[in-house]
């Protein structure tokens, strides 16, 4: 998905040879003997990762749990960011929380639970990761989580039968988006998109994705980082203009809710259930991350077969373009692991998931990429992913961490959220601006 205004700067991410990089301390003995010390210990971890994602995430350690007998058990819960401030306070915080706004990690950090990084996760962050994403996990000038995952948003999935079937091409720009969506429309006398902004206590973040997409490509990054810092509010006009072209789709009978129901029903649709619309030819079209890849493997096309995700296969996706053809920028977001102890199988589990050897066994069970410099794109379980990480990492990209998980929590996951799931709801946007600017108060 996707809150404190922090350093705003392009990410700038360089891949780096992944021969030779191996985490001291982590698959070997520390010379202190923990790996003897620590065996039989259990890690608790939790976070918002769900269902076959969190499968992934706790097969990720079984190396690591081989190498240093220390076990992890990661828990999936879709309510994570409206409980983990109450379990902190209550004093039942996991032992790591993995965290996927950076406003929400400020929230954390200001109850005095969070616990900071050793010598050794602080070093392989400085290593492997840019100064921007290390600053997103820094509150007050100081480092208290280290990225894990990313992910590309913006990206139009969609089926390159269906277009070669309609004869359309990818657009190259947002106009020509619109002017897609009629042809389709017309074409088939149905709905081109499909879109499910319902994700428990977190419903309506799908939305917000549209709209710093918009932002970000209409008033460019400057205005973007402007937004993020709370100088440009969102009653001004980029930011009415952004919800406006989102509009022009998401609220329209005529273009949504491809097999679902009306404009309403995105409210009611779960963000992941999109997958199995598109596979199967429903939905010639949903906007969503990178992180939609891992959910079409747990789907089936018409055929009754996993979707190949290829430029001539079931599906694919391209970067929502931008107001002028060739912009290149995207909108990234990403996972923070913060630790609430200092035991010492608690921080060498942190060392671990801040290193190459964590991402590139997550990278590799399929469905997710990484920013971490030293985690090979190769190991990416579609051409598609290999893209979209070398993307992420390409000097020639602007990026732009999501811009609702830099902003104060009432705002980036409270009031902008909710807002979204009120204007598909049909509070007209004049409203929906003014009550969600409104969060900056609470």
């Amino acid at each position: 998905m996707g809150k404190s205004p922090g350093r705003r700067l392009l990410v700038p991410l360089t891949l780096l040879s992944v021969a030779g990089l191996v985490l001291a301390g982590c698959a070997e003995s520390s010379p202190s003997g923990s790996s003897t010390s620590l065996k039989g210990q259990t890690v608790k971890i939790s976070g918002g990762i769900t269902g076959s994602e969190a499968d992934a995430l706790n097969a990720t350690f079984t190396k690591f749990t081989k190498d240093t007998g220390i076990k992890v058990e990661y828990t999936g819960d879709k309510g994570f960011e409206g409980n983990v401030v109450t379990k902190v306070n209550g004093g039942s915080a996991p032992d790591i929380a993995i965290v996927p706004q950076p406003g929400l990690l400020k929230t954390l950090v200001d109850t005095g639970s969070v616990v900071k990084p050793d010598a050794t996760t602080t070093a392989n962050v400085g290593k492997y990761w840019s100064a921007a994403w290390k600053s997103y996990g820094t509150v007050g000038g100081k480092f208290y989580a280290a990225p894990m995952l990313a992910n590309v948003k913006g990206f139009i999935w969609y089926s390159p039968a269906k277009f070669k079937e309609w004869g359309v091409s990818v657009p190259k720009t947002y106009d020509q988006l619109l002017t897609l969506t009629q042809t389709i429309q017309a074409k088939t006398n149905a709905a081109p998109w499909c879109a499910g902004f319902s994700s428990g206590d977190a419903s309506g973040w799908p939305g917000t994705d549209w709209i710093e997409d918009l932002v970000l490509r209409q008033a460019g990054p400057d205005v973007y980082d402007q937004w993020v810092s709370g100088k440009v509010k969102f009653t001004d006009q980029p930011i009415k203009d952004a919800f406006d072209a989102v509009g022009k789709i998401l609220l329209d009978p005529k273009y949504v809710n491809a097999g679902f129901g009306d404009v309403k029903s995105i409210n009611s649709t779960a963000f992941a259930d999109v997958a199995a619309k598109v596979a199967d030819g429903t939905c010639p079209m949903t906007h969503q991350a990178s992180f939609l890849s891992s959910n079409f493997l747990t789907v089936k096309t018409a055929g009754g077969k996993v979707p190949t995700i290829a430029p001539d296969g079931d599906v694919y996706a391209f970067i929502l373009p931008g107001i002028k053809e060739g912009a290149s920028s995207v909108e990234a977001g990403g996972e923070f692991v913060a630790a609430f102890s200092d035991k010492p199988a608690v921080q060498k589990v942190q060392e671990f998931m801040s290193s190459p050897d964590f991402a590139n066994a997550r990278v590799k069970l399929g469905g997710v990429i990484s920013a971490n410099n030293g985690a090979d794109p190769s190991l990416a379980s579609s051409p598609f992913l290999t893209d979209a990480m070398k993307t992420l990492q390409s000097k020639n990209t602007v990026v732009r961490f999501d811009a609702s998980d830099l902003m104060p929590a009432t705002v980036g996951s409270g009031s902008f959220w909710k807002g979204m799931v009120n204007w598909i709801d049909g509070t007209p946007t004049a409203n929906v601006l003014s009550a969600i600017q409104a969060g900056y108060q609470n």
